[in-house]
């Protein structure tokens, strides 16, 4: 069986290999996820400036239960129209290392349906 914490480590070598291939421009800037226990984090970065442009998270949106699918749909739209309201329609998807599956997949499908191209 696989403890926590070597689940992460493992987590963290596969994002580091996404990393080296993957990075976001101002004109295209990185949509990176980050999944909690409870809690979902998605912020839109420009790395060549080093700065994040917009964020979003299941605690900023103070969303009761932010460890579901649900909640992960409501992050996803959130992002997408901050971001679409700073003018960026295109972004770079960063899974962080995670599977694209459940929460991470419905986050990206929410931002693909408010207006995010990736």
């Amino acid at each position: 069986m696989i403890t926590q914490t070597k689940r992460n480590e493992i987590r963290q070598r596969i994002h580091v290999r996404i990393r080296r291939k993957l990075t976001g421009t101002s004109e295209r800037p990185r949509l990176n996820v980050y999944r909690s226990l409870n809690h979902l984090y998605a912020q839109v970065v420009d790395d060549q400036k080093g700065e994040t442009l917009v964020s979003a998270s299941t605690l900023s949106l103070k969303l009761k239960n932010g460890g579901n699918v649900a909640s992960a749909k409501e992050v996803g739209k959130a992002v997408a129209e901050l971001a679409v309201k700073q003018g960026i329609k295109k972004v770079v998807f960063d899974r962080g290392g995670y599977l694209y599956h459940g929460r991470v997949k419905a986050l990206a499908d929410a931002a693909r349906e408010a207006g995010l191209e990736f």
